[in-house]
């Protein structure tokens, strides 16, 4: 049995809106205790220098290639994710020397598995120079090399969860960040997952373009609006859908080209219920229809969407507070585990995860100077 350690895990999603930090102690396969999380906002020259990137990475050819925006994009999300992480130590009265690994996912900029290429923004050196601890980042690269999707990543924390709890299966962890992406867990163990389709990336797409605001706060301009149904189904018309798994996505794969003829309010309402109908699509890979539905991610802070996800799915919908968990957290909780998973060796994705052959380690481990 493996030394259970703390942990710091970093989470920066699709939505590209901020950094999650967690604090987790695991042996990398149980987690004995869970800390306290926080969150730090990108600011608007933030999330243009990533958009910026995001844009120019769609002509790279090598995963580490860092021209222009990418360089400068690099270097500031890492010292925001170092600065994120001295403010939670400073807010908690931690210090630095109590924790053993950080976890560091970085930001992803371009995910084409199929062309052998995932990018996430993240200088672990510098990192761990700024933290004086231990880093692990590069999560994903090992698996696409070994013919993985290289996403999602967070299953393994999910079974964890699930084995340690006494939620009656099957259940489905639904994580909705900027793409949705689904963990489900049969009654015997067995476990499927994969990346569903867009979860809040259209809409808070849509809120920016029409409102210039970063998100549809509380579903506010959804519940004022009407879902049109010509659209929406234009909308799931996308191949992607008919997809058997394992399957993953890149935040670009989908665009608002259907509702541009509507309203802001219908727009909203529409692009709502698409992510929702998307996901409950996704019961038709599953062997069994989950009993519950553990929502996390910023999508489960969208009233409108778990309400349009309660019409739309068999079983109990609910949060993950609800069951002991933090639907806000979970993902950055996830890559505290996964970090020290790799330290002690132990496998991050799965066949039935993310496609690969076998059990596939990966992460990348950077000591301070």
């Amino acid at each position: 049995m493996n030394t259970p350690l703390r942990a710091i895990g970093l989470m920066s999603g699709t939505s590209m809106d901020g950094i999650d930090v967690a604090m987790i102690e695991t042996d990398g396969e149980r987690v004995t205790a869970r800390g306290p999380g926080t969150s730090r906002a990108y600011g608007v020259d933030e999330r243009s220098l990533i958009a910026e990137a995001v844009d120019q990475a769609r002509a790279l050819e090598q995963r580490d290639g860092r021209p222009e925006a990418l360089a400068r994009a690099e270097e500031m999300i890492t010292r925001a994710h170092g600065q994120a992480v001295r403010d939670f130590l400073a807010a908690n009265g931690i210090q630095e020397s109590d924790i053993a690994i950080v976890g560091f996912h970085g930001q992803t900029v371009l995910h084409r598995p199929q062309a052998g290429l995932t990018v996430q923004l993240g200088d672990g050196s510098l990192l761990a120079d700024m933290l004086h601890r231990d880093v692990v980042f590069d999560f994903r690269g090992d698996d696409v090399a070994a013919a993985g999707e290289g996403a999602p990543f967070v299953p393994a924390y999910h079974r964890a969860l699930i084995e340690a709890a006494s939620i009656e299966r099957p259940v489905a962890v639904l994580n909705i960040g900027g793409i949705s992406n689904v963990t489900w867990v049969g009654e015997d163990g067995e476990l499927l997952a994969f990346d569903i389709g867009p979860g809040n990336g259209l809409i808070d797409d849509w809120a920016m373009e029409k409102t210039s605001q970063a998100m549809d706060t509380d579903g506010v301009m959804a519940r004022s609006g009407a879902v049109d149904e010509a659209a929406l189904g234009k909308l799931l018309e996308h191949p992607f859908f008919a997809k058997r798994p394992p399957k993953s996505l890149d935040r670009g794969d989908f665009s608002l080209d259907a509702a541009q003829s509507l309203s802001t309010a219908d727009g909203a309402a529409t692009l709502t219920a698409f992510s929702a109908a998307a996901i409950a699509r996704a019961v038709d890979f599953m062997e069994a229809a989950p009993r519950n539905w553990v929502v996390t991610g910023g999508g489960a802070r969208n009233p409108a969407l778990m309400d349009e996800l309660r019409a739309r799915l068999p079983g109990h919908v609910e949060r993950a507070e609800a069951f002991g968990w933090s639907s806000e957290f979970m993902e950055a909780e996830a890559f505290a585990f996964l970090a020290v998973r790799s330290l002690y060796g132990l496998p991050l994705t799965f066949p039935e995860t993310t496609g690969v052959a076998q059990p596939q380690t990966g992460g990348r481990l950077v000591r301070p100077r």
